[in-house]
């Protein structure tokens, strides 16, 4: 698959909180996808962290939810230029779920992957310390199927195809694995403010 650069979306605008190459969406929450969008309800829903753990385990959407909820608030930015921003999503950070598998101390990646099947690779450094979610809710309601529901991963600080939509699962890691994008031509990372699109940015 041939990575495509042409993505120049709208006209910059100089704006100190917009990553390098990116424009404010506004009230636009583009929708991007690399698969079909599926039909899972929150009952069918399931997620799962084994791997490098001492206590492999899967949540339920009910047991998830017992989890003590947070919230993050802030802004997100898409490798295909647009970012928006004051956004809230309602959740639980993923240091709770971590907590309970305890990964080993050999633990350096994740692959996150999804209930279609896509899959992403990240540092744990990027999903600890209150950098990412298990999100459910956006704006206060539950969030919509097109963009990831009934949950997705939020890693907000990096680009958003690193936020698997209708995640499933992380595979605790002692090395780095390329999921679906890094293998056809995207970054390793993400980081917007670095511009890090793509494979040698």
């Amino acid at each position: 698959m041939n990575v495509t650069r042409g993505f120049t979306g709208r006209p910059r605008v100089q704006n100190a909180a917009l990553p390098p190459g990116q424009y404010d969406a506004g009230d636009d929450w583009p929708v991007l996808s690399a698969e079909v969008t599926p039909e899972l309800t929150p009952a069918e829903w399931t997620f799962r962290v084994d791997g490098l753990v001492e206590e492999p385990r899967t949540w339920s959407w009910e047991q998830a939810h017992e989890l003590p909820t947070s919230a993050y608030e802030g802004d997100i930015h898409c490798v295909t230029s647009w970012s928006k921003f004051g956004v809230r999503f309602g959740g639980v950070s993923l240091d709770r779920f971590l907590d309970v598998v305890r990964p080993h101390v050999s633990a350096t990646h994740a692959v996150a992957y999804s209930h279609t099947g896509y899959t992403t690779n990240l540092p744990l450094a990027d999903l600890t310390g209150g950098r990412a979610w298990i999100a459910w809710e956006f704006d206060g309601e539950p969030l919509a199927a097109e963009h990831g529901g009934p949950a997705r991963l939020l890693v907000p600080h990096l680009y958003f195809w690193k936020s698997a939509k209708w995640i499933a699962g992380l595979r605790i890691l002692d090395h780095d694995e390329p999921g679906f994008w890094e293998q056809n031509g995207y970054h390793a990372r993400g980081n917007p403010w670095e511009e890090q699109r793509y494979s040698g940015d």
